[in-house]
């Protein structure tokens, strides 16, 4: 596979969770910041902040690993050769007609990180530097070795059973990588503007090989009017109850990329209205004022102490200080990179959702009774959406 040279310096710390146990009234965040975006790529930055659990009234930090995404990738040969085993990868790049021997040689291994590097005719050249790995690696047990004209490293996968679709986290291996991660469950968008979700929707569909939809234009078709005079007329409630009957019709499909309504309009930003939208993955595309990542961690624990805004029950938070349509992708992949670590956290969480489908959405997301349980006459009735 073609390896990218990229300018463009983006980078993130993503959160570790070792407990994968759901239990009552826990939800996993993760957070992605975003500063403000330049008008040129080479200044555009992000950070995922810390992934944190949500115990009713409390927050407790997680512990976190620094990475990059849009993973900086320099190398001085065009093309590496990239194979997925059961326990580790293997990567091979060409060296030419170089003549070097392992001394000459110098591999620098981290949790997710790599940087390779050739040592000829007095100049030190890197083959390959790329700081964010597709997933972690055991670097103490890295073997590379010179094969005729090629350098052949092999990485040990700390988790045996994921599939690498790339050496990298890429656009290219993240949505390969999380539609089978996925197995069909469906992704919502909430958050404060419709356009933004509009726009992360279209490009994560694409990706993941899914449907959009966008629940502005069902709604609008329904009221035939627009949002804004509908609202004139019949107010903010009646929106969001016609979304919230469109939102329940949609629970029981699969393969859907769902952009829901922004704002105060929309179902989503109510606690009461979250039965259904709890059928797929929620991401939070959250606006901010925070320039940078311990204000908007700041920011981000506040919104969920207060628990005043419904979109505090989506399981991803991606934070946004501004916005500009020509980073959607940009703000896509990002989403992906934090459902891919959240589903890794616990790989039981697809199936839960379908199950939590096939039960009718009750409203006990995550905590699901057995069936023939009304939650709502148990002492859960309390959990968000019921």
């Amino acid at each position: 596979m073609a390896a990218s040279t990229s300018t463009t310096s983006t980078t993130f710390c993503l959160s570790s969770k070792n407990s994968t146990k759901f239990q009552k009234f826990l939800l996993t965040k993760t957070f992605v910041s975003f500063p403000k975006p330049k008008l040129t790529a080479a200044t555009s930055h992000f950070r995922l902040i810390s992934r944190w659990a949500f115990s009713n009234s409390s927050f407790k930090k997680l512990s976190r690993v620094f990475c990059s995404t849009l993973p900086t990738v320099s190398t001085s040969t065009t093309h590496y050769e990239f194979s997925d085993g059961s326990s580790e990868v293997e990567l091979r790049l060409k060296l030419g007609d170089v003549d070097v021997s392992s001394k000459d040689i110098f591999v620098d291994a981290n949790d997710n990180s790599l940087v390779i590097k050739v040592q000829h005719s007095g100049f030190l050249q890197t083959l390959i530097n790329t700081s964010c790995l597709y997933e972690r690696i055991k670097p103490g047990e890295t073997i590379w070795y010179i094969d005729d004209d090629e350098l052949v490293v092999n990485l040990k996968k700390q988790d045996p059973e994921l599939n690498w679709p790339d050496i990298i986290e890429s656009w290219e291996s993240l949505t390969a990588g999380v539609t089978q991660l996925l197995q069909g469950t469906s992704v919502y968008l909430v958050g404060e503007s419709t356009e933004i979700n509009q726009k992360i929707a279209r490009e994560l569909a694409v990706g993941l090989g899914y449907t959009p939809l966008e629940t502005k234009e069902l709604v609008e078709a329904f009221a035939k009017q627009t949002i804004d005079s509908w609202v004139a007329v019949e107010g903010y409630d009646a929106v969001a109850e016609v979304e919230g009957a469109i939102l329940e019709n949609l629970s029981s499909h699969a393969r859907k990329v769902v952009a829901t309504i922004g704002g105060k309009h929309g179902a989503a930003s109510r606690t009461t209205q979250w039965r259904h939208l709890f059928a797929g993955f929620t991401v939070w595309l959250s606006e901010s004022e925070a320039t940078d990542e311990a204000s908007a961690r700041d920011e981000a624990t506040r919104h969920f102490e207060d628990g005043v805004q419904g979109f505090s029950n989506a399981e991803v938070v991606v934070k946004l200080g501004g916005w500009d349509a020509n980073y959607s992708k940009t703000v896509a992949q990002a989403s992906l990179s934090a459902l891919k670590r959240l589903i890794l956290s616990d790989r039981k969480l697809p199936g839960k959702k379908s199950l939590y489908v096939r039960l009718g959405c009750r409203g006990d997301w995550p905590d699901i009774k057995p069936p023939g349980c009304n939650p709502s006459t148990t002492d859960d009735a309390s959990l968000p959406g019921s």
